[in-house]
């Protein structure tokens, strides 16, 4: 049965020092529900996995117990080739993702020939009620669509996620840096006119002056910006 074979490689691969580390850093996760393998495994188990004809049997076993096979689920998926299957394990997965770097680490290579279609599930995605679908839809706008392909209705559609959560929040002000350091003559009026929420807004400008990619000159700017509490 590939679960059982999966979860036996997985203790084999088992680095507790690792585990431990990593454990500290996902506080939604209870910590006993770590393994401990490091993420070029987890890569190279999935590729090896994807070639089998039961990796089904896997991605259908939701929810998973442990966070390394989620991971491990996630990798599968992104290295999918076939575009309408991808689409449809993710929409299976996402409702189970219950962390940030499960979400963050999940990155379809097939959506880069795909973007129109990716675009439909996105606007979908990001309506969800589940904080890392959301998450996730926020992340794709900001992987696929800050370069050649970015139209300035994206930052709309991100500026008017409303939401508590704080892996919603981090993200949106994530979005906004990055954005802020690829178009940053668009992005500018969403922060002069405040159209984030204070602690979103705040966020992006610490998040924008940490960058490397953009200008001291625009950093010392952007400072200016800060809502005073």
């Amino acid at each position: 049965m590939i679960i059982d074979e999966i979860r036996k490689e997985l203790y084999r691969l088992q680095d507790e020092g690792y585990r431990d580390f990593q454990s500290k850093l996902i506080p939604t996760v209870p910590s006993e529900l770590f393994i401990g393998v490091r993420t070029p495994d987890l890569r190279r188990l999935a590729k090896e996995l994807s070639k089998r004809d039961d990796i089904c049997e896997f991605l259908s076993s939701l929810p998973h117990k442990y966070f390394d096979e989620n991971q491990l689920h996630a990798f599968t998926i992104s290295g999918m080739r076939d575009l309408e299957s991808c689409i449809n394990e993710l929409n299976k997965f996402l409702p189970f993702v219950d962390n940030w770097a499960t979400c963050d680490q999940m990155s379809p290579k097939i959506f880069k020939k795909h973007k129109s279609e990716l675009l439909v599930e996105i606007r979908r995605w990001i309506g969800s009620d589940c904080t890392y679908t959301v998450r996730f839809a926020i992340g794709m706008l900001m992987e696929h669509f800050l370069d050649e392909d970015f139209d300035i209705s994206y930052l709309h559609i991100v500026a008017n996620v409303k939401s508590e959560e704080y892996y919603i929040k981090m993200m949106v002000a994530w979005y906004f840096a990055t954005a802020l350091a690829k178009q940053y003559d668009a992005v500018l009026p969403f922060i002069e006119e405040k159209k984030l929420s204070t602690w979103t807004h705040n966020k992006a400008i610490q998040k924008a002056a940490e960058s490397r990619r953009i200008s001291m000159e625009k950093k010392e700017y952007l400072r200016t910006l800060k809502i005073k509490l």
